[in-house]
């Protein structure tokens, strides 16, 4: 071995040995390691004792020294929480602020809500009976829910604690409530909860004091919260599928994760002003008095037998203004008002929905029913009057369909004699048909556009039901419930897709829809393609086991819809429209010189070109035949 080996062994054994004097414990640290594990010791002698010994004294119990019991719990406590361990251990407490509009109430148990009552609105349940029943509407009240922060803390286990697990001393004055741990030597942790006067809103404040000399280093908290959410609506399904957790980055618009599936989102370091765990009706905000600097959010869906809806789990990071940390939670309804006058976008917590759908639901349909319902107690006769409103606004696009339907009825004869001549070639009498179309300036689309064009309207409509506020247990007629399905009727089984009950509403929809169906296709000839005589009345029954399920509020509109889409074309078609002006309109246009490549053209070009090539392959067959 060389000189430098020798060299470099001897300074790995020197560095061993400092790093062994410098380490190693203090006479103190030896003896409290000590006295923690006689203490121990102590314990499970003392447990031993008692189970191998049954003592039995008529009746006398017989006193057990429980003093060195206590103190081994107490030097456990202190080796897991250091200055909090006379925090670690307690008796629960609740206190109970409200207002108004709801009663909030808190737990000693990490100094956290642990429910909240709203009292303007009920949870409705069904019995084994079929029987409905109102109870108290509570948020957050599930016992599995979490709501804590970690803090750094040296000599604990992985050099933090967590509050969830600390017994808080609470104080109420007024309205406001302060929970505080005691860490001795001045310095502890206290969490301030103010509620305010008819609002929703809870002031929420963290103030740590004096946690520096603990080893708490200062910067910012992280807040972890779990929330499992209950299922406390009729229609099961469309709670599952408006329930998520929604977010807002500072310069961003909302986003929220899948409401469907179980998904995580992370902001990815961006800034967040607010998290809020929705249900369909209800929320639950966190929002901060400046940002959230981190945030994960995730979604675990559970099983369809299960009491809880979904869990939800937001982690965010909180900065500390010197000790402090202020936010504020919105626990209430989906109002889209009292959200908006926040003004930090949290009325998009509503799912109108985020397209041109949800611009419509927002700013159209929303004003116009709170215009009526502010005069109109009745929700069932509002969506009445909104349905008239809505087709008096379209009636234009209507008459424009109707119009161009009396036209195709205006040359039924003619098409019926094009087919006399051509019995057998349907193709043939497509391409006459055609022509006479365009001989005479009747588009066979015309009725189509004005339908495409309500499409939005619709489709909105179908958001705007369920994921209002306003319908949930609004009772019309036999609908107890108009953001639900009604029911007429409970089956003594289920039936796949279409459920165990009955709809009156869909049904009446589909019933109107068949007659609808019929004044609106008498222009048609089926002849060319009979199959669709049978198909236009059989969609209306197909789709009742879709609409089943729906909401009635949106089920009612459409039966309300088709009674005057009924009455509209009747009226239309029987008095407003000139059957002898139909007439001599088409003859006037048959006699104007006709413009080359219009759109006419070029679909009569095409089935001709359609036309030969079918007559080549049926050419080609007949030669294959004979060969």
């Amino acid at each position: 071995m060389d000189k430098s080996n020798i060299t470099g062994l001897v300074l790995i054994m020197l560095l061993v040995v400092a790093w062994s004097w410098f380490t190693k414990p203090s006479a103190e640290e030896i003896q409290r390691d000590q006295e923690i594990q006689d203490s121990l010791r102590n314990v499970e002698e003392e447990r031993a004792r008692l189970e191998r010994e049954t003592v039995v004294d008529l009746g006398e119990s017989i006193p057990i020294d429980t003093s060195e019991t206590d103190s081994a719990k107490q030097v456990l406590l202190q080796r897991e929480f250091g200055a909090f361990a006379n925090n670690a251990s307690g008796e629960p407490k609740l206190y109970t602020l409200e207002n108004d509009l709801f009663k909030v109430v808190f737990t000693n148990k990490g100094g956290r809500i642990k429910e909240v009552e709203l009292k303007n609105y009920q949870k409705l349940t069904i019995d084994s009976n079929r029987v409905e029943h109102k109870s108290p509407l509570k948020l957050l009240e599930d016992d599995k829910n979490k709501f804590d922060f970690d803090l750094n803390i040296a000599g604990v286990p992985g050099g933090k604690i967590n509050t969830d697990k600390l017994y808080f001393g609470g104080q109420m004055s007024g309205n406001t409530i302060i929970f505080k741990a005691d860490a001795g030597n001045g310095a502890y942790i206290e969490q301030k909860y103010t509620i305010t006067p008819d609002d929703y809103t809870i002031d929420y404040d963290i103030n740590l004091v004096g946690l520096e000399a603990l080893g708490h280093r200062a910067g910012s908290l992280n807040i972890n919260w779990v929330n499992w959410l209950d299922r406390i609506e009729h229609n099961t399904d469309y709670e599952t599928n408006y329930t998520s957790i929604y977010f807002k980055e500072i310069d961003n618009d909302p986003d929220h994760c899948s409401c469907t599936a179980a998904d995580t989102e992370d902001a990815d370091g961006k800034p967040l002003k607010w998290v809020s765990h929705s249900n369909q009706f209800f929320n639950s905000t966190l929002i901060a008095d400046n940002f959230f600097t981190k945030g994960n959010m995730e979604i675990e869906l559970t099983d369809e037998t299960s009491e809880d809806l979904k869990k939800l789990n937001s982690s965010v990071e909180i900065p500390l203004n010197g000790n402090t940390a202020s936010m504020q939670f919105y626990i209430g309804p989906n109002e889209f008002k009292r959200l908006a006058s926040y003004n930090l976008d949290m009325e998009d917590i509503i799912p109108y929905g985020s397209s041109i759908f949800g611009t419509i639901n927002r700013w159209i349909i929303r004003p116009i029913f709170n215009f009526l319902s502010s005069f109109i107690s009745s929700a069932g006769i509002v969506i009445l009057l909104l349905t008239f409103l809505v087709k008096i606004a379209l009636y234009p696009l209507t008459y424009k369909m109707l119009y161009s339907q009396s036209k195709m009825s205006a040359l039924k004869p003619r098409l019926s004699k094009l087919k006399e001549k051509n019995p057998d070639d349907a193709q043939a009498v497509q391409m006459e048909t055609m022509k006479l179309y365009r001989e005479f300036g009747v588009n066979p689309l015309g009725g189509c556009f004005p339908i495409a064009l309500q499409m939005p309207i619709w489709f909105a409509l179908y958001r705007f039901f369920p994921a209002s506020i306003e319908f949930r247990q609004a009772s019309f007629l036999w609908a107890t419930d108009l953001s639900s399905y009604d029911v007429i009727a409970y089956l003594p089984f289920n039936i796949p897709f279409y459920g165990e009950h009955i709809s009156l509403f869909t049904i009446l929809w589909a019933l109107t829809t068949v007659i609808y169906t019929y004044y609106n296709t008498k222009h048609m000839d089926m002849a060319v393609n009979p199959m669709m005589k049978y198909m236009q009345y059989f969609m209306p029954i197909m789709f009742l086991f879709f609409f089943n399920n729906f909401a009635s509020g949106l089920s009612c509109y459409l039966f309300f819809s088709n009674l005057m889409n009924i009455t509209q074309t009747i009226v239309t078609k029987n008095y407003l429209i000139d059957k002898k002006k139909i007439e001599k309109e088409l003859e006037d246009y048959r006699k104007k010189p006709k413009k080359k490549g219009g759109f006419q053209d070029r679909l009569a070009e095409a089935m001709k070109q359609a036309q030969a090539a079918q007559a080549e392959r049926e050419k080609n067959v007949n030669k294959k035949k004979k060969k």
